[in-house]
């Protein structure tokens, strides 16, 4: 009989179950942060729940919140277990369970005033968030602040009276604090973006340019945005990861996050309004964390991107049974030794082949369950980000980039809505619709993938792009998958 995940209950859980050693009745917070998902839950929460189990710190606590329905719920599922979460990090030879509690409050989204008075709190001298990639009104072709998204025109309409966007509530905020004599607390993303720290500030400040301009300058001037590099490949909790949970360590959680141990963090250290002493538990503090983020974003983003499409044409569920796939695994490490790692910039202290054997290690993991679906979502968002950066780098360089086109061509076929074997993918992107239109277009007029100019800007018009894309969407749907793959493997000599 598993136990229900409760304060009360702590004491209950087996000796396999590791939880907090110190008070939480005696932590405060200092932390207000948007979207409690299971990345925050397994990566910022863990960081600080390790740093609380040390006897410091404990002044940094988290008030949780979020803007959307789905983050309401998580709050309510929380809340009912005292902000507790269960952690397992799982490897291939071992599993591990800790129940973490650095979470202490929930202010449910939609209660704006709430939300705004745990921001302008004294106390409050971090907001951060995990919003995700596509949560920051990015227009893809231009890659910057989309000023004409009614989101943001509906909150600088309404003059940040009741913001609904996370943007908004940070504004607002900051303003409110300004307006008190209050010092601004740092807004620090948690994001997986190039210059994430960057990407918010222009959203912040490009919402208040909407309605003061000197507002926005006075963001601009005095707010600390700074940038970060998080790692830890953590997949969607199911009703599978929820029963292993109670099967084998005798818990009931509703909200579990399952993750790998692999764990990594890097921040450049600008916290003028102070930070937890993060360094303790195996955060990097850096003056540039770009070249990290560069390593991250275009190798195991990019690395996640080139096997994701195959194999969910393939019909291949899960990520590990991907990298099980010879053909795949061989694709994934030509791909990143030919046409990704020679635009990776050095990284200090960092070999960039040993990280890149420590990827396909972490993509082989069988315990994490990563389905190929999650790596497949959001393309639209996410191929301008972790692929056509790389590929512009290449074509600038005139190095090779026929895989990084067949790259681009598996997302087309994919996004057609059907697999080989003709199973029908459901719609797996906010664009699914478009993006389907358009793929039954392109198989019989590949130029018309590329005239989606708000994902791919002017690549269309650059020839040596075009033609590979084209000669390689052809060859997916003369040959299949398998056959184009092995094109590309002959072709580079893999």
């Amino acid at each position: 009989m598993a136990t229900r995940l409760s304060r009360a209950a702590l004491g209950q859980l087996g000796p396999s179950v590791s939880t907090p050693g110190y008070r939480r009745e005696e932590l405060s917070p200092s932390i207000v942060h948007i979207g409690v998902g299971n990345f925050h839950r397994a990566h910022q929460a863990v960081y600080l729940d390790e740093l609380f189990e040390r006897g410091l710190d404990r002044d940094w606590a988290i008030i949780g919140t979020g803007v959307r329905k789905s983050d309401a719920e998580m709050g309510r599922d929380l809340a009912a277990q005292d902000f507790l979460t269960t952690v397992v990090t799982q490897e291939a030879e071992h599993s591990q369970a800790r129940v973490t509690g650095a979470m202490i409050d929930f202010v449910p989204p939609g209660d704006c005033e709430a939300i705004l008075r745990r921001l302008i709190d004294p106390r409050t001298r971090i907001v951060s968030l995990t919003v995700t990639e596509g949560g920051y009104y990015i227009d893809p072709a231009k890659q910057a602040f989309d000023p004409g998204h009614p989101d943001i025109v509906a909150d600088a309409a309404d003059g940040l009276a009741h913001p609904k966007t996370a943007f908004g509530l940070i504004a607002a905020g900051l303003l409110r604090r300004r307006a008190a004599g209050l010092p601004p607390f740092t807004v620090m993303s948690c994001d997986n973006l190039p210059g994430n720290g960057h990407v918010t500030a222009d959203a912040v400040t490009g919402l208040v340019d909407l309605i003061d301009r000197a507002d926005a300058l006075w963001i601009r001037e005095n707010v600390a945005f700074p940038n970060g590099m998080v790692d830890r490949i953590t997949p969607a909790t199911s009703d599978r990861e929820r029963q292993v949970l109670r099967d084998d360590f005798g818990i009931d959680d509703a909200r579990p996050v399952f993750c790998e141990d692999f764990r990594q963090w890097v921040l450049e250290d600008r916290f003028p309004a102070g930070r937890p002493w993060l360094e303790q538990v195996g955060v990097q503090f850096v003056a540039d964390v770009a070249p990290f983020e560069l390593m991250k974003i275009r190798i195991l983003n990019g690395g996640h991107a080139a096997i994701a499409y195959a194999a969910g044409l393939l019909d291949i569920r899960f990520v590990h049974e991907a990298m099980e796939d010879a053909q795949i695994a061989r694709f994934l490490s030509a791909l990143l030794d030919e046409e990704v790692i020679p635009m990776v910039p050095p990284v200090p202290d960092t070999d960039l082949a040993d990280y890149k054997r420590t990827i396909e290690r972490r993509f082989a993991n069988p315990k994490i369950g990563d389905t190929i679906r999650r790596l497949c979502l959001d393309g639209s968002n996410r191929q301008p980000k972790f692929i056509l950066p790389t590929l512009r780098d290449a074509l600038r360089a005139g190095g090779p980039i026929n895989g990084l086109a067949l790259v681009s061509a598996l997302w087309c076929r994919y996004c057609y809505g059907e697999t080989e074997s003709g199973q029908a993918i459901a719609p797996n992107d906010p664009s699914w619709s478009r993006l389907t239109m358009q793929a039954r277009q392109a198989r019989l007029a590949p130029e018309a993938w590329l005239n989606m100019r708000d994902i791919y800007g002017n690549l269309l018009d650059d020839r040596r792009f075009r033609d590979a894309f084209c000669l390689a969407l052809k060859r997916i749907w003369q040959s299949g998958t398998r056959s184009s793959i092995d094109d590309y493997l002959v072709s580079c000599g893999s």
